[in-house]
């Protein structure tokens, strides 16, 4: 039995993982939160699994917390943790309490280019390479998936705790936005089973693990994913898709006649709207630089585990709907 401890356990990302690992029933799992563990205990009284209110600002508390820790998952949100201070003090106490394996926040993609809202991700990145500079201080992997295909569903949800939100190709309302000339710019897909069982595999994996820790579920360019969606929605009918300028774009100019409503729990509705734009100028750059694709370093390792293709949660989601 390994004791796992999983930080910022409360969020979506890490509560999907959080039950593969119960399920595998194998593990000790201590779930940190800054929250009030009280009612969070009595909602989920399962054996081997414990609610810790943490203090990431306590570096003594964390190294206390995390004796005989084997493996970390952080979750903590890079936006919500200015400086990235209590992920440093994750990780320092990681190594003070001889934790062996650490997954910092991650769980998107591999380059942060048109993406500055990772900044946070590409800072820890770093952190992490320093602190192994000399020699292997902590094993650590950075657990890539790429794009979750489930955000494809919205409003429909295809997991029991991602929240699916608009995206750029919008399957519900038979419409796209992406830059001219795009259609051949390839994505990496994943379902968020497929991570989360990828993730408690990861934890029991012998080897070492590898600091790139891509996962492909699927690939699929742009076209492939609209024609995909013009099937599955049984209409006959094309999706509209608004091709913008790449120029304006990269001025922060958008001239679509919609723009994607991303309502993240982790965001408020005044955050969202005012992302908006920025938030889909950095996604459509973004897709064209190829950085939403991800390596498959996790696949090779686990060359038997079967995953989704994202026709087949797609058309299961998607079928028979208005």
């Amino acid at each position: 039995m390994v004791k796992i401890a999983i930080a910022g356990a409360t969020g979506n990302v890490a509560q999907e993982v959080t039950e593969a690992l119960i399920a595998a029933g194998k593990h000790e799992i201590l779930l940190l939160t800054r929250r009030d563990t009280a009612g969070l205990s009595s909602d989920n009284p399962l054996t081997n699994v414990t609610w810790v209110t943490t203090d990431y600002d306590d570096l003594n508390g964390l190294c206390k917390t995390l004796q005989g820790v084997d493996t970390v998952l952080s979750f903590i949100v890079t936006h919500s943790d200015p400086g990235n201070v209590a992920q440093k003090n994750l990780i320092d106490a990681s190594v003070r309490a001889g934790v062996k394996r650490f997954a910092p926040s991650e769980w998107a993609t591999s380059s942060f280019d048109h993406l500055p809202w990772y900044a946070g991700k590409a800072e820890i990145r770093e952190y992490l390479a320093e602190l192994n500079k000399d020699k292997k201080v902590l094993e650590y992997t950075l657990f890539q998936p790429g794009q979750f295909t489930d955000y494809l569903c919205h409003p429909y949800k295809s997991s029991r705790h991602i929240h699916p939100f608009q995206t750029q190709i919008d399957f519900h309302a038979r419409r796209a936005i992406i830059l001219e000339g795009s259609e051949d710019a390839r994505i990496t897909w994943i379902t968020a089973k497929d991570l989360a069982n990828v993730v408690a595999k990861a934890v029991e994996y012998e080897g070492e693990w590898p600091v790139d820790g891509g996962i492909q579920g699927d690939e699929l360019t742009i076209g492939e994913i609209i024609t995909l969606g013009e099937k599955i929605r049984e209409t006959g009918a094309p999706f509209t898709v608004e091709k913008l300028n790449a120029e304006d774009v990269k001025a922060g100019i958008v001239k679509s006649s919609w723009l994607p409503v991303v309502d993240h729990p982790s965001l408020s509705r005044t955050e969202v709207e005012a992302m908006a734009k920025g938030f889909l100028c950095g996604i459509l750059l973004g897709i064209s630089a190829g950085v939403l694709r991800v390596s498959n370093g996790w696949n090779r390792l686990l060359p038997d585990y079967k995953f989704t293709r994202a026709e087949e949660l797609l058309t299961e989601i998607w079928e028979g709907k208005p």
